[in-house]
């Protein structure tokens, strides 16, 4: 269902009761996440967001991370009740989005601007936000419930290790889409240079290969594994 803008954010909440399950396939929560990183606007037009979304076996292996990660910090006591809200309200649901901001983008429009370099990390968290309501809502629109969870910076390493981010890359939210009577799928980041895709169904759409950079308008997408994805032609 497409409604109008002012209905659709009306209509956006955070869902907790979340299933492994969307009414929509991954190409298109593909394409949700492009469209917001090619239409939402950015200051000094920075592109500084970045987005990796994580489907499937991937969902899966980012909640266990964080669940080892609070393993080891929070009381054994508490961690039952902490477990079990990982598992039924964000490990249950269907995927996962990370977005983050590249650093290195702000560190040169800070250079490049030195009047105003005070201005710039605040600017590039806004342009993060804006690219986390587009994305929710629009995978809200599109009939999947979804939620915003902070676990930064408690497993940046590890999560920039797995999945062989650079290392310029500051997490900022991880935003969790799955659904129980409603569509629910995880949703976790933007990129200026890059959306990363991770666990996309099986045979869909064209094959690109491993590692292999692929322009999308103004940016470049960087494919880490070998996923079914179609190719977007060029903004002009």
């Amino acid at each position: 269902m497409e409604r109008t803008f002012r209905e659709a954010l009306r209509h956006r909440r955070s869902y907790y009761a979340l299933a492994p399950e969307s009414p929509i396939d991954d190409a298109r929560i593909e394409e949700i996440v492009r469209f917001a990183i090619k239409h939402v606007p950015s200051a000094f037009n920075s592109q500084s967001t970045r987005a990796v979304l994580l489907l499937h076996e991937h969902h899966d292996e980012l909640w266990k991370i964080v669940k080892r990660t609070l393993r080891a910090i929070v009381p054994e006591g508490a961690f039952a009740r902490t477990e079990e809200k990982i598992e039924h309200s964000f490990a249950a649901g269907y995927g996962t989005v990370l977005f983050f901001e590249d650093t290195d983008v702000v560190r040169g429009l800070q250079q490049q601007f030195p009047a105003y370099a005070g201005n710039f990390p605040v600017w590039s968290e806004q342009t993060s936000a804006m690219h986390q309501l587009a994305v929710w809502t629009m995978l809200e629109d599109a009939g999947l419930g979804a939620s915003l969870q902070h676990y930064n910076p408690l497993i940046d390493d590890e999560v920039r290790k797995r999945w062989s981010l650079p290392g310029e890359w500051k997490l900022v939210v991880r935003d969790t889409r799955r659904r129980t009577g409603r569509k629910d799928v995880q949703t976790a980041g933007r990129t200026h240079q890059g959306v990363q895709i991770k666990g996309a169904e099986p045979g869909f759409r064209t094959k690109i290969p491993q590692n292999s950079p692929e322009k999308f308008g103004d940016s470049d997408f960087l494919y880490t594994f070998a996923l079914a994805i179609e190719k977007h032609a060029m903004r002009k």
